[in-house]
């Protein structure tokens, strides 16, 4: 009878397998066969069965969903084929047919080269079939095989680019059992392969020591992974400082490519005090690299979307500022001020996206008022005041008419609340305001402190970080304020460099007037304009 075995790839029930010749439900409920007491997997989750068609999986109406090589399965069957991976909820399977003969690894012809004693030149597909055929070949691969699987599972997972990467070299160092791991890529506007990850385990080294640039090259224009047993031995790469300032004993160079373009390369080293790489290794670097690649193209496409996105944003942001002559340069400074505040608070690679992209944002509304209101040379009115103050809920309803803005509603609209619960348009106080447009709103005050208008000249920076620690517990987050308080000496020199390149536009009688308006002693104590 054909017998089917699924196998845990999750790490919390890793190494737990269940094995059937008729049927698997899987679920919370006692009394199936796959029992996995799991928050995510419903009582009654998924079915495996044989029918004449082979074993199928069917979903039973779970609550987050049953995943096929991560195409969702409804209440109609699907059929598992070796290797496929199925998922319950957060618990990952690798579902494997006992019965079934698995083809070996195909041979390889050695290079010619004395220095690169093997290499692989295989398409994307085909590196993928040969990970997966080590599964049942060679009980060390099948091992290697379930660490590279769950690198590839949590890879779908990783918030940014660069955590994805790191991500990647762990793994590669662990499976591979390599002394360190870099990742090279290409760089279409410098036209050179770029380092961009580099794993290091516990041993310092310099830049130069952290890849061969040589062997890395050859492996990208060739297009085929490369194996270089012993790197002493005689040749081109005897007298590369690169290798001998980072004992690198022998090396792999994979070739990270998608089915579309090749990206760079992915580089690991041995120490001498290691045995060196063999064709084996070389295999499942190879297939590595092709497993991850789809993650890193995707991460570069999402990576430039979001640059092209953040410029469209600035532009419009800028566009917004051109009705207001008084204000230019306003959003690039709030948005500094605000990423400087959000790298000393450590915040998510997420958090601080929305903030690099909401920020620029967060006078939108402006749009929307009159021209006599926002280019008015003087001081608002109580009525106009009010009128100005709707900037707020205009900017929020611009946002809420794309779906894809709506993480930055909340910069938009509460930007101008204050902490003692006195702000607008809400009201909120304290700890309902969300942390990011607390953060805008004490970035956005200290600007328009330090900022000319043509009613008042700009406050010295030293009044207005008096009038920060002021109004800290009443208009401001008193930590945020005090996290303010204490980047006084970046935020500063980054007055000082953009005043500079300021001057560095003016005639000498330009300057004198800049000098003399800056040492006007403004009393003005309202920490914030509109």
């Amino acid at each position: 009878m054909p017998r089917i075995r699924l196998k845990a790839v999750s790490p919390q029930w890793e190494g737990q397998f269940w094995e059937s010749t008729e049927t698997l439900r899987v679920g919370r409920l006692e009394g199936q066969e796959v029992v996995i007491n799991d928050p995510s997997v419903s009582r009654r989750h998924a079915e495996i069965h044989y029918t004449n068609q082979g074993w199928m999986v069917r979903d039973l109406g779970s609550t987050n969903g049953t995943y096929l090589n991560g195409v969702r399965v409804g209440m109609v069957e699907r059929k598992l084929r070796p290797r496929d991976l199925l998922q319950c909820g957060n618990v990952l399977f690798l579902a494997v047919l006992v019965e079934e003969d698995t083809p070996r690894f195909p041979v390889e012809t050695p290079s010619k080269n004395l220095l690169v004693e093997s290499s692989t030149q295989r398409t994307w597909d085909q590196a993928l079939q040969v990970l997966a055929n080590s599964w049942s070949d060679k009980p060390k691969a099948g091992d290697r095989f379930l660490t590279l699987l769950r690198a590839s599972y949590h890879l779908t997972r990783i918030e940014s680019p660069e955590n994805l990467l790191r991500a990647i070299l762990e793994d590669a160092v662990r499976a591979l059992d390599a002394q360190r791991a870099a990742i090279v890529l290409w760089d279409d506007k410098e036209c050179r392969l770029v380092i961009k990850a580099v794993s290091t385990g516990e041993r310092e080294l310099s830049s130069r020591a952290w890849y061969s640039s040589s062997l890395a090259q050859r492996c990208f224009q060739q297009g085929e992974s490369l194996l270089c047993r012993d790197a002493r031995i005689l040749g081109e790469l005897q007298a590369s400082s690169s290798i001998m300032e980072g004992a690198m004993s022998s090396i792999i160079c994979a070739v990270l490519r998608s089915p579309r373009k090749k990206l760079g390369v992915l580089h690991l080293d041995r120490h001498f005090s290691q045995q060196p790489f063999t064709d084996e290794d070389l295999r499942l670097a190879d297939a590595l690299a092709a497993t991850v690649s789809a993650s890193i193209e995707c991460a570069q496409l999402l990576e430039k979307q979001r640059e092209m996105f953040v410029q469209t944003v600035t532009a419009l942001a800028q566009a917004v500022e051109m009705r207001d002559p008084y204000t230019g340069g306003h959003t690039l400074r709030v948005t500094e001020y605000a990423l400087m505040l959000a790298d000393a608070l450590q915040l998510t690679p997420e958090k601080r996206r929305i903030l690099e992209i909401g920020t620029p944002l967060h006078d939108i509304g402006k749009i929307g008022i009159d021209d006599h209101i926002l280019r008015k040379a003087g001081p608002l009115t109580p009525e106009e005041f009010e009128i100005m103050k709707s900037h707020t809920v205009k900017g929020t309803a611009i946002l809420e008419t794309l779906p894809d803005l709506k993480p930055y509603i909340p910069i938009v609209r509460h930007h101008h609340e204050r902490w003692d619960g006195t702000g607008y348009p809400d009201g909120l106080k304290g700890e309902e305001i969300d942390l990011l447009p607390r953060i805008v709103a004490l970035a956005d005050a200290f600007d328009a402190m330090t900022s000319n208008r043509p009613y008042r000249p700009g406050m010295p920076p030293d009044l207005a970080f008096q009038q920060i620690r002021k109004h800290a517990g009443t208009q401001f987050d008193p930590q945020l304020a005090e996290v303010f308080l204490k980047l006084r000496p970046q935020i500063l020199e980054k007055m000082w460099l953009r005043n500079n390149a300021i001057m560095d536009t003016l005639l000498p009688a330009e300057i004198h007037a800049v000098l003399q308006n800056q040492t006007t002693t403004h009393m003005r104590t309202e920490a914030a304009g509109a």
